[in-house]
């Protein structure tokens, strides 16, 4: 009785899903090859998401909602995902189109529809706050989604950023086709199919439809800062008296003496007035410390090494998380630079490709037509500075591969003629 029950509640609940799922199919068909695309994509749907039978039909590898708490409570993710949210929020994202395939890319103009939903992603959040929404939540959960909310005829008109932990990847039976995504929260759930959807996420060698965050393989080390924290704040709120002491008595202790002898020991660690208040110990008795100093425990450089985990896992330098006792001015800009070339201009092509795969085929009429850009034009780290571009220019000019007027015109200064 009871196992027809549960079949039931599946089958209602799977139903539920399909039928939410079929309402968006209206909106995505808008040529003959949207018409095929949603056709294949609904037999998908309309396949039964839950089956005893199967077990890759739903998705259950959706990282935890843990790794989110990480940024409320762990300085160095904090630090981490706001470097990393920040710098890719800064390049102005620009849409480029060509007319024909044979034809080179210019700059579109700003009333193109997809370049205002990226100015404007919605009604209520501008273009870098969508950007450190995405980029904070590919960080700490390693995949980002975003909702692509269309018009009556197709177009898309806004897009809106989703938990990563709510969303859930819905996949065909060999794990090859992605059916569709399933959004939940405590309010309600609702279903996408695989074109309503920006699909960002960082390779996952276990699990290919969930990313890899970058909480995981620095976890033990940020939980160890955590926990060494937590212990040096309860020793200082004991009055910094060690709490790993044994009382040694020659004779025996009944219950009765013993809690007399915690709660004399409580009230005196944890009463401020009463902490300098010299201990007094009755004959026969005996305190030995049988656990390690700080110094033993090497705290300092515990707390060092969970800022230093974090910044390998994150692509960081620890410069950046506060750690300023071996920085100088040359070796900031040095490192600066590194974080943009080998972690933020990665990512920002990976964020590309995912805008370029699943938001531009809503507006080209021939694939490739359109291109999502980050202009890093005015990005300080990754440009030459004056004396770099001097330098160089000089060196160009000794070994006669420019002369002295092109140089002076490449630095903005009039010609001798």
């Amino acid at each position: 009785m009871e196992k027809t029950t549960n079949n039931n509640f599946w089958r209602g609940f799977a139903q539920f899903i399909r039928d939410t799922a079929q309402s968006f199919l209206p909106t995505i068909i808008r040529n003959p090859e949207n018409i095929q695309h949603a056709t294949s994509a609904r037999l998908l749907i309309d396949r039964p998401l839950w089956d005893n039978t199967s077990s890759a039909t739903y998705n259950e590898e959706q990282p935890p909602t843990s790794y989110g708490e990480y940024y409320a409570v762990s300085a160095p993710v904090h630090a981490a995902v706001r470097v990393l949210a920040e710098a890719v929020a800064r390049p102005k994202l620009e849409v480029w189109t060509r007319k024909t395939p044979d034809t080179d890319f210019t700059r579109a103009h700003t009333d193109h529809p997809m370049q205002q939903i990226l100015d404007q992603p919605n009604r209520f959040w501008s273009r870098s706050e969508l950007w450190r929404n995405v980029e904070s939540r590919l960080a700490l959960w390693g995949s980002a989604f975003i909702a692509i909310s269309k018009d009556n005829n197709g177009t898309p008109t806004e897009i809106w950023p989703l938990r990563s932990d709510q969303v859930r990847v819905l996949v065909s039976d060999d794990d090859r086709l992605v059916r569709g995504f399933i959004h939940e929260n405590i309010n309600n759930r609702t279903a996408y199919l695989p074109e309503e959807m920006i699909w960002f996420r960082r390779f996952n060698p276990v699990k290919p439809f969930a990313g890899m965050s970058s909480v995981a393989p620095a976890r033990a080390a940020i939980d160890m800062g955590a926990e060494a924290l937590r212990f040096n704040r309860r020793f200082f709120m004991r009055s910094a008296s060690p709490a790993d002491i044994i009382l040694k008595s020659e004779q025996f202790v009944n219950d009765t003496q013993l809690q007399e002898i915690y709660a004399r020991w409580d009230e005196r660690l944890l009463q401020p007035h009463n902490t300098h208040r010299p201990m007094v110990i009755g004959p026969g008795l005996d305190l030995t410390r049988i656990g390690m100093t700080h110094r033993d425990m090497e705290f300092v450089a515990a707390l060092e090494w969970s800022v230093e985990e974090a910044a390998r896992a994150f692509g960081v330098p620890k410069v950046f998380l506060s750690e300023f006792e071996d920085a100088t001015l040359a070796n900031v800009r040095t490192m600066e630079q590194f974080l943009w070339r080998n972690t933020i201009i990665p990512e920002l092509r990976m964020l590309e490709d995912g805008l370029n795969l699943h938001l531009a085929p809503h507006f080209e009429q021939f694939k490739g037509q359109i291109q999502a850009r980050f202009n890093l034009d005015a990005v300080e780290a990754i440009q030459e500075s004056a004396n770099e571009r001097a330098n160089r220019l000089a060196s160009l000019v000794t070994s006669g591969i420019i002369t002295t007027d092109e140089a002076r015109t490449e630095l903005g200064l009039t010609t001798n003629q």
